[in-house]
């Protein structure tokens, strides 16, 4: 008895030893060289300082910029307004030559919705948005094509909107939506990428922010939900805002990658504490038995 309690002490304490190591690694991998360098150092747990300009700030039931002009997938001159009066919509903010961080946006997206019993085109619209001005209907064209192929059903391609424009017109939503974002170096050390958090938008078909979606995976219940709802013209509430920051950029590869920093030292905390719990329970549980185990043989010597 006494023996397998060791064994089993052992191996918690492994396993939790394990669990503290894995739970702060995340807080150390957030700060990176680039940020330190380009403006100032940063020590802790804090975020670079280049990203602390790249947030999401929840503007609920702020209206969007409906006379802004853009540039759609086909070379058509269009008003951001074109895409409500009568359905809901996905607004999504991305760059198309982002090397990672929307690509898994957009794979969200098309993966939450073919679990939606709704239909792009006749229930909603899906509009996406470039942040880069330097961006062409030709790329916008080419996103389009990916994401409806993606998507797996070439019928609704008319409710998905791939569109570029000036850089006016793109700050006008950006500021609407409250979404965060600053120019980084690419791979040959120009200011041709973007760092910035990852967010969709629903909006009412009046054009109102109705909720927001933080992270790159959407819970195709909640998607849908949500669009019933801001189609009701319903303003949901504000979310929690633990994904907005889970961008980071690597200097030493040239490449964007994710950091679920914040979640996975969560995750790392609420295992220590299962742990340690399981462990007090076992502990007391095996000296308690000992115990009755001694007294049973006295009472029989």
């Amino acid at each position: 008895m006494r023996f397998s309690s060791t064994i089993r002490l052992a191996v918690s304490l492994s396993v939790l030893a394990l669990a503290a190591r894995f739970a702060a690694v995340p807080a150390r991998a957030q700060v990176t060289d680039y940020g330190a360098k380009a403006e100032g150092e940063n020590r802790g747990d804090q975020l670079p300082t280049v990203l602390q300009r790249v947030a999401v700030s929840q503007h609920l039931n702020a209206q969007l910029p409906l006379g802004a002009t853009f540039t759609d997938e086909a070379g058509r001159p269009v008003k951001l307004g074109d895409y409500f009066g009568k359905k809901p919509a996905i607004l999504a903010l991305v760059y198309y030559n982002c090397p990672m961080l929307c690509s898994e946006e957009m794979d969200g997206v098309t993966g939450a919705l073919e679990m939606v019993h709704l239909t792009p085109g006749k229930d909603f619209s899906v509009v996406v948005i470039s942040i880069d001005p330097s961006e062409t209907p030709e790329m916008a064209a080419r996103n389009k094509t990916l994401n409806v192929k993606r998507y797996g059903r070439p019928e609704t391609a008319d409710g998905w909107h791939f569109l570029v424009g000036p850089k006016t017109s793109i700050d006008a939503v950006t500021d609407a939506v409250g979404f965060g974002y600053v120019r980084v170096p690419g791979p040959d050390g120009k200011l041709t990428q973007f760092a910035h958090a990852s967010s969709i938008e629903l909006v009412t078909p009046q054009g109102r922010i109705a909720q927001y979606y933080l992270g790159v995976e959407y819970s195709p219940k909640d998607m849908m939900l949500g669009l019933i709802e801001a189609s009701g013209n319903k303003i949901g509430s504000p979310v929690a805002n633990i994904l907005t920051y889970c961008y980071h950029y690597d200097p030493q590869t040239n490449k964007h990658s994710l950091i679920v920093a914040r979640v996975v030292q969560l995750g790392g905390m609420v295992t220590m504490a299962g742990l340690g719990g399981f462990m007090f329970l076992m502990f007391r549980r095996d000296v308690r038995l000992g115990r009755e185990h001694d007294l049973t043989k006295k009472g029989n010597g």
